[in-house]
């Protein structure tokens, strides 16, 4: 096993009923998404996941401790009493065995905690007239169970396909009983789209009853804070891990 889990609270991970997962992609809007919603619901510290994949640089923590290379989880306890765990971070493995072997140990993990539900939180390229966002089931059955609630799934996006750790959390839960989308949200691809990070958030709490805190409206602060959150861009790297010109990196 090679998936090193740091919880800070031994039931923390216990009785969550969906788990939200984003990592840096497109416009960041999904990880923005996620650092949004754990500002603005008062999230709880969970627990961190390290893995050799990740590139090795140790950072200083938010109370001047360096801390290891890891994707962080925070807990959320919403006012209709649905618990959520978020997942995120500033990278991931850059081979895709590395990639694949830190999925696999992720979801092994969740799944024995008793979850059962994950929603992977992603940016679609688009033009700036497009606003939507949307669901791409992993499953006819959850599809079926999630059209009947009236959620937008689409069956012909993202036609590229897709690549990356978040893609295959996605696509991989299935195989560790886990029910899973990947939610999208169109941008025009820019850093720190903060509109289409709201756009998906209301998506979500309204497709899964989640009764969320949404933020406030875009504030200077607000967007300091997602700037020196989002990770710089770097084209050429991702270029290396497409497998197909019409894939894309979520």
């Amino acid at each position: 096993m090679t998936l090193l889990v740091d919880a800070f609270d031994e039931n923390i991970l216990s009785n969550v009923d969906i788990v939200l997962f984003a990592l840096p992609g497109v416009g960041d809007v999904g990880k923005n998404a996620i650092e949004l919603l754990n500002e603005a619901n008062n999230a709880t510290l969970a627990a961190r996941f390290i893995h050799p994949g990740l590139t090795p640089l140790a950072r200083l923590d938010e109370d001047g401790l360096l801390a290891p290379p890891h994707l962080i989880a925070h807990r959320i306890e919403t006012q209709n009493g649905t618990t959520i765990l978020t997942i995120t971070g500033r990278g991931q493995p850059s081979e895709s065995y590395q990639q694949h072997d830190f999925t696999t140990e992720l979801l092994k993990h969740l799944s024995g905690e008793g979850m059962d539900e994950i929603v992977v939180l992603a940016g679609l390229m688009s033009t700036p007239e497009v606003k939507e966002a949307f669901a791409v089931a992993t499953s006819s059955s959850h599809r079926v169970t999630l059209e009947e609630r009236g959620v937008d799934v689409r069956r012909d996006q993202p036609s590229g396909g897709a690549i990356g750790m978040s893609a295959l959390m996605a696509s991989l839960a299935p195989l560790f009983g886990l029910k899973s989308v990947c939610a999208m949200a169109t941008t025009v691809g820019a850093s720190g789209d903060v509109h289409a990070s709201i756009r998906l958030l209301e998506f979500i709490s309204k497709g899964w009853n989640l009764d969320i805190q949404a933020p406030e409206n875009t504030t200077s602060k607000l967007l300091a804070k997602l700037n020196e959150l989002a990770p710089s861009a770097n084209t050429d790297h991702v270029r290396e891990l497409m497998e197909e010109p019409d894939a894309f990196y979520i």
